[in-house]
């Protein structure tokens, strides 16, 4: 066991501080890589290390009972939507966040939140929470893309971002990203700066991943699972 995952278990041991709360979980791709498989197993153990019941939600039923919803997701834009389109969860997702109950949105599903994107000419329609562009990073300059490492990240005051300091590094695996948008909570830069976290009420959304971050991003988690109705 690394010395992170040690030192994130002592702020989460005291029973007392677990909560009832159901969190449903999306899974929302039909066919989906051995990394997004890995990633969305870590999120739901972390979510569940905080204090979550974390249910699996691959149908609509499940939605309209849950306290939070998280969606996650590694791939592009369509694939996430029409995925959910299969799965007849597009309309089930937008009702509840008409609900006013936690919504987090992870990289893909964060930008799920937007209208729209333009990642390989995307045809499929967002949720429309955020308002805002997703674009690809421009090409040059000695820019890679997509950007994959540590990134910090200016938060805003947000329930949030409790108990973390400005300037805090978070993960990011992403080619494509949000700018100017309305309800930005976090702002990193790469090449120029972009929307690393947004929120619009009780529906967030997160560029970088939470489950690569060590104790800041388990934090995070921690503070979405700790809001109340």
């Amino acid at each position: 066991m690394s010395d992170w995952e040690i030192r994130a278990k002592e702020p989460f041991a005291d029973p007392t501080r677990l909560t009832k709360w159901t969190v449903g979980f999306l899974l929302a791709f039909a066919a989906i890589s051995v990394v997004a498989v890995a990633g969305d197993i870590i999120t739901r153990e972390l979510l569940l290390k905080v204090g979550a019941h974390v249910q699996v939600v691959d149908s609509a039923k499940p939605i309209a009972g849950a306290d939070a919803v998280v969606l996650p997701g590694v791939g592009a834009f369509d694939d996430c939507m029409n995925a959910l389109q299969r799965q007849e969860l597009v309309a089930a997702v937008s009702e509840f966040i008409r609900t006013g109950r936690p919504f987090l949105g992870i990289c893909v599903g964060y930008q799920a939140l937007f209208d729209k994107s333009e990642e390989f000419n995307s045809q499929a329609g967002g949720f429309g929470v955020f308002q805002g562009r997703v674009v690809r990073f421009p090409d040059g300059n000695g820019l890679k893309v997509p950007q994959i490492g540590w990134n910090r990240v200016d938060v805003q005051r947000s329930v949030l971002f409790d108990g973390i300091e400005n300037g805090t590094p978070f993960y990011f695996v992403h080619s494509y990203a949000a700018t100017h948008v309305d309800s930005e909570i976090g702002r990193a830069h790469y090449g120029g700066p972009f929307t690393a976290a947004a929120q619009d009420g009780r529906v967030f959304g997160l560029q970088f991943h939470p489950e690569k971050s060590s104790v800041a991003g388990l934090r995070v988690l921690r503070n979405f699972v700790e809001l109340r109705t």
